[in-house]
């Protein structure tokens, strides 16, 4: 079995049992995707350590991407492995980061990631915690009730992924001829942001990225994070945040 749902930014709590009794059935052959904001990996604290030790033990194994919201600093100390396909990393044995431009055989399926999006609670600016007016600055927007981050602390630029991320996921989807079961990202292609927002979203260098695969590849259905609302666009597009859906 495999199950995806969306972003939980450090809250796993859907994942216990009387939230997700289906996983009295599962073992740890068996997949729950998250698409994106996974959160998992953003201070290193103990309570931190607790909650991953949880995920660990719970039946299934946690498979998810990268979103905006992750500390990318704590993320890129992790080692880089081959596992079913793809590159990933391991923070725990059964708790897995699926890597930007990957394809990867689940359970006989593909599955092609491509993590990242562009925040959308930064207009007010991004912050640089070493300025030397940096705490006037902070609580100046605060006050002001301002949507901004902190540089390294609640933002990275790494949301978006580098050209050699591009060059990779390319690489990835000419190799299956851009024909795949399945693909996960955390935000979506401009058409289908554009049917989101009702123009209330910028399309920016992923989101025409993908795109690009949209009008290319062959799938069957591509399931999606980041705009916190769980609803099937033009059949094929499963946004997903709190729900929990089985894919396979």
């Amino acid at each position: 079995m495999i199950y995806a749902t969306g972003d939980t930014h450090g809250n796993f709590q859907r994942f216990a049992p009387e939230h997700f009794p289906e996983q009295a059935g599962m073992t740890k052959e068996d997949h729950m995707i998250i698409c994106g904001d996974f959160g998992g990996v953003w201070d290193g604290g103990k309570k931190e350590e607790r909650n991953l030790d949880w995920l660990e033990d719970l039946p299934f194994t946690t498979l998810f991407i990268s979103g905006n919201h992750e500390n990318f600093d704590l993320l890129r100390k992790y080692p880089t492995e081959e596992w079913n396909g793809g590159k990933i990393q391991r923070i725990r044995p059964h708790v897995i980061h699926l890597m930007r431009g990957q394809v990867f055989d689940l359970q006989g399926y593909s599955f092609f990631t491509m993590g990242g999006a562009r925040s959308h609670d930064i207009e007010d600016g991004i912050l640089n915690p070493k300025a030397p007016d940096y705490e006037e600055q902070y609580w100046a927007l605060r006050r002001m009730g301002a949507r901004f981050r902190v540089n390294h602390h609640s933002w990275w630029k790494q949301e978006l992924p580098d050209k050699s991320e591009y060059e990779e996921a390319r690489h990835s989807l000419e190799s299956i001829h851009y024909e795949m079961d399945y693909v996960i990202t955390h935000c979506a292609p401009n058409s289908i942001v554009d049917i989101l927002g009702n123009g209330g979203y910028v399309h920016d260098h992923l989101t025409g990225f993908l795109e690009e695969v949209k009008e290319r590849a062959k799938f069957h259905y591509w399931l999606f994070g980041h705009y916190h609302d769980n609803k099937i666009i033009d059949d094929r597009f499963v946004l997903l945040w709190e729900q929990m859906v089985q894919v396979v």
